[in-house]
């Protein structure tokens, strides 16, 4: 009764435009498409314990609730959205409190389920939430934010010569290799860049510790790629509703709807042309598809 037209939500056509066109009213098609947000997240996107991502990439987007500002703290794990919430704030407590409803979906279908690893950007309250969460988790810190903080600072021929030597660090084989290139970075920028610039490379000189854990675990990622990807498509489903406007609740649950969707959603058919294997998210991540 609902599969076509909720099949449309993916590219965020107004609940009107479907009362429109299969019946009912707006109202009907709102609740039906927030009916999704309700299942186990975890438990609806992975099978089984095998096919658990134990490597983790997590970070937040802000967009707007009712006018005001607010965060959609993200997880995301094997081409999946695990976990996704609303927080008023960008508070450690806040987003424990976001984050651990991941924790509480994933350890109710797995009880003995533990990350290895989480990849995030700097911001403290967020790794501070994590560490609350899984106390013996590797945080890796993602180098992207800090080559786009890098971008924000330069122009022209300068920025592709800073980047450049700021990727190939990134490129290094090994944890003391990471550390030498970094630190000749940084020796560089002390005798051949001047303010914001320098400063920002001396940051990211300082952050090396939070770097080299990804070393430890070749699995983890070392970028915030994979939930940076999931976020591009969200922002373009809350542009079409010009956000949300409701209830924190609600604006859960429409974000819950949306990860759900996301993770089952099928792909092109020109990649299902070359890749016949490859269905959807879930299938990926799976090994079958329904």
């Amino acid at each position: 009764d609902v599969e076509k037209a909720l099949y449309l939500r993916q590219w965020g056509v107004p609940f009107e435009a479907l009362a429109y066109v299969f019946g009912r009213d707006a109202m009907y098609w709102y609740r039906a498409w927030l009916s999704l947000g309700r299942p186990n997240l975890v438990g609806s996107t992975v099978k089984s314990a095998a096919r658990m991502p134990r490597d983790l990439v997590a970070d937040e987007k802000i967009t707007w609730l009712a006018g005001a500002e607010v965060v959609v703290p993200t997880t995301v794990g094997g081409g999946c959205v695990l976990g996704i919430s609303v927080a008023t704030q960008a508070t450690s407590p806040a987003l424990q409190a976001a984050y651990g409803e991941f924790k509480t979906e994933a350890t109710t279908v797995m009880p003995a389920y533990a990350p290895r690893s989480v990849c995030t950007d700097g911001l403290a309250a967020t790794r501070d939430a994590w560490r609350q969460l899984f106390p013996q988790l590797l945080l890796v810190l993602c180098f992207l934010h800090a080559i786009l903080k890098l971008t924000e600072r330069c122009r022209g021929s300068l920025r592709h010569h800073v980047l450049e030597r700021a990727w190939r660090v990134y490129h290094a084989g090994t944890k003391a290799q990471f550390a030498q290139r970094l630190r000749r970075l940084a020796e560089w920028a002390r005798t051949s860049l001047e303010g914001a610039l320098a400063q920002t490379v001396a940051k990211i000189a300082r952050q090396r510790d939070a770097f080299t854990p990804a070393y430890a675990c070749p699995q983890a990622a070392r970028t915030t790629n994979a939930v940076d990807r999931v976020h591009n498509h969200l922002d373009r489903a809350l542009y079409t509703m010009r956000y949300c406007h409701g209830s924190q609740a609600s604006a859960r649950l429409a974000v819950r709807a949306w990860a759900l969707q996301w993770n089952f959603h099928p792909y092109g058919s020109r990649l299902r042309h070359d890749h016949p294997t490859r269905s959807s998210p879930f299938a990926d991540l799976n090994g079958f598809h329904y």
